[in-house]
C-alpha cells in the first residue's frame, strides 16, 4: 500500500506552493509564470513535461508496464478584487481582451488544485515501486472560460502524450466540510452556454420617445421573458438556469440609445433540455423584436461547457478507493450540480471514461462559507490541502496498483 502521509518537508513545500500561486493568480490563458512554476516543480520531481495548449502544461510519468491514467488540474484565476485579508492575499492585476486591466485572485481554488496536484505527483514519485503504469498529468489552463482543455486537445495533447483509459480530476467546493469528499454518479456537473445579444433600437432625445425604439424598454422585455422558458417551457422535474449576466445601455439619462446589450448563461443537464432551452431564446428575443417593431437583434455564443459525466463504473473504484482512505462517514454521494468544467472534454475527446470529485473546502463548524468566485474565497489550508492529497494518492493507487 502507498503512504498518503507527507513528510514534515513535503507538507512545508506543499503549503508554501499554495501561498505562491495564491499570491500570484493569473487570468484565463494568461498563465505564463504558472505554467513555467509548473515546470520547475516537475523538473524537481523528475517528471517529463511539455506546454500544450498555450499556458498548459503536461507531465508523464512512465513507470513501467500497466494502464495510463490522466489526472487533471487547472490554473487559472478570475477577475476578482480579493478580499480575504490574508497575508498571502493577492494584489495582482491583469488585462482583458478589451485592454482593461483588472484585478486577479484565486477565488474558485484552483490554486489549491494545482498545490495538491504537484504535491500528489511528489509522493507519487517517492513511492514510484509500489505502482506499475503511467501517470499524465494535465495543468491545465483556461478553465473559467471553457477554452483551456480544447485548446490542449487543439494542440495535439493525446498525439503528444500516452492515450489514458481514464482521466481523474478534483475540486475544492464549500459544500462539504474540510476532510470529506462529494461525489456524483453519472451526470456530475451541467452543460453551459453563454450568450452575447445586442438589442438595435433607433436612437432619439429623452423627451421624444416617439421618435424611438428604445432597446433598453425592449431588452428588459426580453430578460423578463426569457425567465418563462424554465418556469413555464420546461417540466418541473427538469433542471435548467437562464440567467441574465449583465446589461448595458446607453451614456446619458436625456438619451435614447440605439443598442443595449445584455448576456445570458444558461445550465441544462441534458443535450436534450440544451436543445429545447437555446431555440427558445432565439424565438422570443426575436419576436419580442418584432413585437417592437426593432431590427432583429444578434445573438452570439461566447463560449460552451460540454456535460461532465461521471463513469458509473468508474465511479465506483474511485469510491471505494476513497472510502478506504477518508472513511465511509467522509464520503457524500450527491445529485448532478448546475456548475459547469470543461475538463470533461479531455476524456470526451478520445472517447474514454473520467471521475471528477469535489473536495471540502471549510471547516464543518463554518456555517456559512464563502462561495466560488467571491472574493472571500479562501480555504482553510488544512485539512483541505492533506485532503486533496490523500484523495490523489488512493485513487491513483487504486487504479495502477502492481498485480
Amino acid at each position: 500500500m502507498l503512504s498518503t502521509t507527507l513528510t514534515d518537508e513535503e507538507r512545508d513545500q506543499l503549503h508554501e506552493t499554495y501561498r505562491h500561486l495564491h499570491r500570484n493568480p493569473e487570468l484565463s490563458m494568461q498563465e505564463h509564470r504558472t505554467a513555467e512554476f509548473i515546470e520547475r516543480r516537475l523538473d524537481e520531481i523528475g517528471i517529463e513535461h511539455f506546454r500544450c495548449g498555450g499556458t498548459g502544461v503536461v507531465g508523464i510519468h512512465r513507470n513501467g508496464d500497466g494502464p495510463v491514467v490522466g489526472f487533471r488540474a487547472d490554473s487559472d484565476g478570475l477577475p476578482i478584487q480579493e478580499d480575504t485579508g490574508a497575508d498571502y492575499a493577492s494584489t495582482a492585476t491583469g488585462g482583458l481582451a478589451d485592454g482593461t486591466t483588472v484585478p486577479v485572485m484565486h477565488g474558485c481554488g484552483h490554486d489549491t488544485h494545482v498545490s495538491s496536484a504537484l504535491a500528489t505527483a511528489a509522493l507519487m514519485a517517492r513511492q514510484a515501486d509500489g505502482w506499475s503504469g503511467t501517470i499524465v498529468w494535465l495543468f491545465q489552463p483556461g478553465e473559467e472560460t471553457a477554452a483551456g482543455a480544447a485548446a490542449m486537445v487543439a494542440d495535439g495533447l493525446w498525439d503528444r502524450a500516452p492515450k489514458p483509459e481514464v482521466v481523474f480530476g478534483q475540486h475544492v467546493f464549500p459544500s462539504v466540510p474540510s476532510g470529506s469528499i462529494a461525489v456524483s454518479r453519472g451526470t456530475a456537473m451541467a452543460l453551459a452556454d453563454s450568450l452575447r445579444v445586442t438589442v438595435l433600437g433607433t436612437q432619439s432625445h429623452g423627451s421624444q420617445p416617439q421618435n424611438a425604439i428604445d432597446p433598453i424598454v425592449l431588452g428588459a422585455h426580453m430578460v423578463t421573458r426569457l425567465q418563462t422558458i424554465v418556469s413555464r417551457e420546461l417540466s418541473p422535474q427538469e433542471p435548467a438556469v437562464v440567467t441574465c449576466g449583465t446589461f448595458h445601455a446607453g451614456l446619458k439619462e436625456n438619451i435614447i440609445p440605439d443598442r443595449a446589450e445584455f448576456t445570458l448563461n444558461i445550465r441544462t443537464l441534458t443535450e436534450e433540455s440544451r436543445n429545447r432551452v437555446l431555440p427558445a431564446i432565439t424565438r422570443i428575443v426575436n419576436a419580442e423584436a418584432e413585437a417592437s417593431a426593432a431590427p432583429q437583434p444578434q445573438i452570439e455564443e461566447i463560449y460552451r461547457f460540454p456535460r461532465l459525466y461521471n463513469d458509473p463504473e468508474r465511479t465506483d473504484q474511485v469510491v471505494a478507493a476513497l472510502r478506504a482512505e477518508l472513511g465511509d462517514d467522509r464520503i457524500v454521494e450527491v445529485p448532478p450540480a448546475m456548475g459547469s468544467e470543461d475538463f470533461g472534454w479531455l476524456a470526451d475527446s478520445i472517447g474514454v471514461p473520467c471521475v471528477f470529485w469535489f473536495f471540502g473546502g471549510f471547516a464543518a463548524e463554518n456555517t456559512a462559507p464563502p462561495v466560488n468566485h467571491s472574493p472571500f474565497f479562501l480555504p482553510d489550508m488544512e485539512p483541505t490541502l492533506s485532503t486533496a492529497v490523500r484523495a490523489g494518492v488512493a485513487t491513483l493507487q487504486r487504479a495502477l496498483e502492481r498485480g
